[in-house]
């Protein structure tokens, strides 16, 4: 794995207090020094916040596209079934044609194990602390906050290739030859860290000390469980924390207009990442709204973005307001194409040091309805209930309401397919979802550009080699 060039756990906290102290959410800090012992970084409140806060910039600006700002989206749209991509710019993920040589999906990899790391670091470092000046509700606060951080990725990683080394301490010694870890037992670890994180993370957003959705509070512990519940078949569990959420009237609402649901700290958001508007090249814009919202190539009606599938376009029923607020159609040559839009600041409007309107937005309260939705179906079988969820939904989007007395064979399909339009080009939510109900080999192996079907070895992507090379203890997954 990456141990041997992950940065410890003492230069971790040097780049993270050095490097984002300009972010708003930091605490105020000393100046900056030159080399700093984990009794120094951990030594106060200040300090141990700035670190976690670091956490947390160092996922969403890393210059290059990684697993938290943008390559999981725009990788795993391109896995499925949701882009139409030009013959000129065809590639393995595609047309599902991978090999273990892969270099883009080494990115998710490292990107993700960088994440849990610097999430141990924190996890150990505060730990490892015994300065009275860094109080209990602040060692609680922040640890939860980083066992949140690690369940996250985990989640991801184990969708993403299978089963992973489970990581729990960024000492390489003790990591560097670390064997895959079975996806069943990595599931247990993240409902665990899910778990402690409920428990101890506050109730409110007083988590950001500018009272802001960027920092994971008890919902969003609970939502991420709700979530891996559905993925795991435990539907009475996934059922009942969707459920804690969706009851937070208080905190949270859907948004009447779409326009609004990927705003700063709108009341849709359970959780959001703030990102610096002097990152160099994306500006103000968010990462996923700097790779693929649409912009003009400076030819008359060429846009360059990325541009939705026929099919998935089809699947939108007449005034469906996400297609008219999340689409952008664009006529060519009499013919019509759909870019996403559902960030409006891109590559195309952005600007260094311009002002921030938009957050990039990780979980929020729309999947909450519908994996409840889900849960009641194969669960409890409660249709009627399943129905009205599904139909908080569809009020939302302007379209008509679905009737009662639908069969348990309806409601599946009218969750797929509220799922498909709501969650499209969002986090990979499709391509999880084609892979987990196990539909992914007859939706995708029929689709022209993707055949011949490689096998469907291509529903994991390859451990990196580089990887392999470096610790003979990993085994790549087969197939390739």
């Amino acid at each position: 794995m990456m141990m041997k060039r992950n940065l410890n756990r003492y230069t971790f906290i040097v780049a993270c207090i050095l490097m984002f102290s300009s972010c708003k959410d930091l605490i105020d800090i000393p100046d900056p020094i030159n080399t700093i012992t984990t009794a120094k970084v951990f030594d106060n409140d200040n300090q141990a916040n700035s670190a976690m806060a670091g956490t947390y910039s160092q996922l969403i600006n890393e210059l290059s596209l990684g697993f938290g700002n943008g390559v999981t989206t725009t990788f795993c749209s391109q896995s499925a079934d949701e882009l139409n991509i030009s013959a000129a710019n065809l590639n393995a993920l595609y047309t599902n044609k991978l090999t273990s040589a892969d270099l883009g999906t080494a990115i998710l990899w490292t990107t993700a194990y960088k994440n849990i790391y610097n999430a141990n670091a924190v996890i150990e470092g505060i730990a490892a602390s015994t300065s009275l000046k860094l109080h209990k509700e602040v060692r609680t606060k922040l640890t939860a906050e980083a066992k949140f951080m690690r369940a996250y990725t985990y989640f991801y990683l184990v969708n993403f290739f299978g089963d992973v080394p489970l990581v729990l301490t960024d000492d390489f010694n003790k990591t560097i030859k670390m064997s895959r870890t079975p996806k069943a037992e990595v599931y247990t670890q993240v409902i665990k860290d899910l778990q402690d994180a409920k428990s101890d993370l506050a109730a409110d957003f007083s988590g950001s000390k500018t009272g802001e959705r960027i920092r994971p509070n008890k919902w969003a512990a609970t939502a991420m469980l709700a979530r891996v519940y559905l993925f795991m078949g435990d539907y009475s569990n996934a059922a009942a924390a969707a459920t804690e959420v969706i009851n937070q009237n208080g905190l949270f609402e859907l948004r009447a207009d779409l326009n609004e649901v990927f705003l700063m700290n709108n009341k849709e958001a359970i959780w959001q990442m703030q990102h610096s508007n002097l990152t160099l090249v994306r500006g103000n814009a968010t990462a996923e709204g700097y790779a693929i919202k649409p912009y003009q190539s400076g030819v008359a009606n060429e846009y360059f973005g990325v541009r939705i599938a026929d099919d998935l376009v089809q699947k939108f029923e007449n005034n469906d307001k996400r297609k008219s607020s999340w689409l952008m159609p664009v006529t060519k040559a009499g013919e019509i194409n759909y870019f996403v839009h559902k960030y409006k600041i891109g590559i195309g409007n952005s600007s260094i040091g311009g002002p921030i309107t938009e957050y990039y937005t990780i979980l929020r309260l729309a999947e909450q309805y519908l994996i409840r939705a889900e849960a009641l179906t194969l669960g409890s079988q409660q249709l009627g209930l399943a129905i009205a969820d599904l139909n908080v939904i569809r009020r939302r989007a302007g379209i008509d309401e679905l009737p009662a007395g639908l069969s348990k064979e309806a409601v599946v399909l009218a969750i797929e397919k509220e799922r498909r339009t709501e969650f499209f080009s969002e986090w990979g939510h499709r391509w999880l979802d084609l892979k987990r109900t196990g539909k992914a080999h007859d939706v995708l192996s029929v689709i022209p550009v993707k055949q011949p079907w490689a096998g469907d070895h291509q529903l994991l992507y390859p451990i990196p080699l580089t990887e392999i090379r470096t610790n003979n203890k990993l085994i790549q997954n087969p197939g390739y």
